[in-house]
């Protein structure tokens, strides 16, 4: 049986047009029906940093050019739990209910808890943001950066999916410019707009405060080496 199940697998992830790379391994592959619409799932291992993150493909995206996608960083609270205390889960339906309505498109699903500074010690943020503190100023009595994500994995991913030119959907000028960097063009921007609520008004403050553009506007590789 287990045979089977691999072989089946392979099967599907060969018929996509995929197979592995130095740093990308792709492990599974399944059919993903959601409220928001039809999706593929697949998991993949980063050789990167050795964790298994998920891919959503629309369609078949595979070797397109400017193809809408988003770069979501794992967020067990809002995704999961439905927190107010920020707009995760907003900009994860957002995005879905997007790409639904696309002929293919892609959502890459990053394990990097807490901006990544894993899960115990964002809950540890929630307990000084309630002391006061602003998001960033809350990293950074913990020792970290205000923002220790990277998207290198996202970066390898798109290689393997042989996908070099994107729609990034994102309100976070960093994530432009992380892409642009790794050569994987960013020919338009897709912003997200969320309507605050009394718990997340202040998270969202901080990140228009951080250049994060919470609109419209225009916003691509073209841009960066401009700036």
């Amino acid at each position: 049986m287990t045979n089977d199940i691999e072989h089946n697998i392979r099967e599907g992830i060969v018929k996509l047009g995929l197979k592995d790379t130095e740093l990308v391994h792709f492990g599974s592959i399944a059919k993903l029906p959601t409220q928001h619409g039809e999706f593929d799932i697949i998991g993949f291992l980063s050789l990167r940093d050795m964790k298994e993150h998920t891919i959503l493909i629309r369609g078949n995206p595979i070797g397109k050019k400017e193809v809408p996608m988003r770069i979501h960083s794992e967020c067990l609270t809002g995704d999961a739990f439905t927190s107010l205390r920020c707009d995760c889960r907003e900009q994860l339906e957002f995005a879905l209910d997007h790409f639904a309505k696309e002929e293919f498109a892609v959502l890459i699903y990053l394990r990097q808890e807490g901006r990544g500074i894993g899960l115990f010690n964002k809950l540890k943020t929630y307990t000084l943001q309630e002391m006061g503190y602003d998001t960033n100023e809350a990293n950074e009595l913990l020792g970290f950066n205000k923002d220790e994500r990277s998207y290198l994995v996202a970066i390898d991913a798109l290689k393997a999916l042989k996908i070099h030119s994107v729609k990034l959907m994102t309100n976070n000028p960093n994530k432009v410019a992380g892409l642009c960097d790794s050569g994987i063009d960013v020919t338009d921007r897709i912003p997200i707009a969320i309507i605050p609520n009394t718990y997340n008004v202040k998270y969202l403050s901080t990140k228009s405060e951080d250049g994060h553009l919470m609109g419209s506007g225009a916003l691509f590789c073209q841009d960066e080496k401009e700036g």
